[in-house]
């Protein structure tokens, strides 16, 4: 498991940025993913069971082909797939104390990193009442997904600062691995997963909300 957030745990150095993935690290839409996965599934003939937990973190289009289904064209069912998640809003909610957080940071410091579609990422990030970032990387904007650190790289790039000096915020295993990957510093948050097995998620920072801890979080990044 990972070791709770202290202020001895967090590195001396500052950051020159925080970047966050979006479902199950600054809000709760499992429910709401997990209702239309699981109906589509069904129609497949999936077992709902085993297959639910390898959504998370992931890209639609990446997880529908690695099933390899017969006959099914991996772009045409993510397609379906976003549209019905954007229609499912109902539940979505922040975790604890991101909106408030969220708004301290500097508009040029953060992004979202989200293996989400772009439209379905702006409409879960309102239903949460969370701020919409300048630079938000989404599914289409690169070409291989998470466990790939490609969307970590492109928001350090966007914001104008080096990866490696990036404080990350990451849930799910198939995204804990994309920060490691990616050189940053990793903060596990734990609202919503509570197990990360890939290897070096037990030495990382968890973090459970954004209430106990946001000022300390936002102390570490630098002056400008």
């Amino acid at each position: 498991m990972t070791a709770d957030l202290s202020p001895e745990l967090l590195p001396e150095n500052h950051f020159a940025a925080m970047l966050f993935d979006m479902d199950g690290t600054i809000l709760n839409s499992i429910a709401a993913a997990e209702n239309v996965w699981a109906k589509w599934a069904k129609s497949h003939g999936i077992d709902i069971k085993t297959f639910l937990p390898t959504i998370h973190g992931r890209r639609a289009i990446d997880t529908i082909a690695s099933l390899n289904l017969p006959g099914v064209d991996a772009a045409t069912e993510a397609a379906y797939i976003t549209q019905a998640e954007i229609a499912e809003v109902e539940g979505i909610q922040e975790i604890s104390g991101a909106a408030a957080f969220l708004k301290q940071i500097p508009v040029s410091r953060w992004a979202v990193v989200t293996s989400a579609p772009l439209q379905l990422a702006l409409t879960r990030l309102k239903a949460a009442g969370l701020p919409i970032p300048q630079v938000l990387i989404s599914a289409e904007d690169v070409e291989q997904g998470k466990p790939q650190p490609d969307c970590y790289l492109l928001a350090a790039k966007r914001l104008g600062v080096n990866c490696a000096d990036c404080l990350i915020f990451e849930d799910a295993e198939i995204g804990i691995k994309a920060a490691l990957a990616s050189g940053a510093t990793l903060v596990v948050v734990t609202a919503t997963h509570t197990t990360h097995s890939p290897a070096g998620a037990a030495q990382q920072i968890a973090l459970r909300d954004y209430i106990q801890y946001g000022d300390m979080l936002l102390s570490k990044l630098k002056q400008r």
